[in-house]
């Protein structure tokens, strides 16, 4: 199995989310593939580019799949301030949403394998390997951590329409309780759990 991982948003935004999306590559392959069949999508595949009716047939196809996500949210607003004092960056945040998010994953493996997938587009290549690093030591010989561009990467990108579609419940879009209404069926079924973050580490 593998863990997808894609962030949303920011501190500037109000909120920063960010997705682990478990999925086989086969089984986002197959999402991927009916997904643009159907709808004609060309290019990358982001949830800040599709409509709400091809976001909840994405959602749907998903959870026919047996996918599942940790979705780790912060919001500006109930965010507190880092205890030394020190201006919280987007970047330390995105480090805290990660691990806290693929934390949630590690003890329902159950010790098998697990690869996690980080979307390599946001930060410095540098960054994100000290990124990949720590996570990899997270992993404790559980799995392999890796960077990937999103463009060639289906199950980033369909951690990336999660990711946004959280990001959007959490800042109060014009789309928000639509997309609520859409997300709402995967979240009391847990196909889609929500951990919020409220003090950097």
């Amino acid at each position: 199995m593998t863990i997808y991982c894609d962030e949303s948003g920011g501190l500037n935004a109000g909120a920063m989310t960010f997705s682990a999306v478990m999925l086989t590559p086969e089984a986002a392959t197959d999402i991927h593939t009916r997904f643009r069949a159907v709808t004609g999508l060309r290019g990358e595949l982001k949830g800040s580019r599709i409509s709400l009716v091809e976001r909840a047939y994405l959602l749907e196809l998903f959870d026919r799949a047996g996918g599942r996500a940790w979705v780790a949210v912060a919001r500006r607003d109930k965010l507190a301030p880092p205890a030394d004092g020190a201006p919280t960056s987007d970047l330390a945040l995105y480090g805290a949403l990660l691990d806290l998010a693929v934390s949630r994953w590690l003890p329902e493996t159950g010790g098998v394998c697990t690869d996690v997938v980080i979307d390599d587009g946001r930060y410095d290549p540098v960054i994100l390997g000290q990124v990949r690093e720590t996570i990899q030591a997270g992993l404790a010989g559980w799995g392999r951590a890796s960077l990937a561009d999103s463009r060639r990467s289906d199950g980033v990108q369909i951690a990336d329409v999660i990711a946004n579609s959280l990001f959007n419940i959490e800042v109060g879009s014009p789309r928000a309780h639509r997309i609520g209404v859409i997300l709402q069926p995967l979240i009391a079924s847990k196909a889609v759990r929500v951990a919020e973050l409220t003090q950097l580490p």
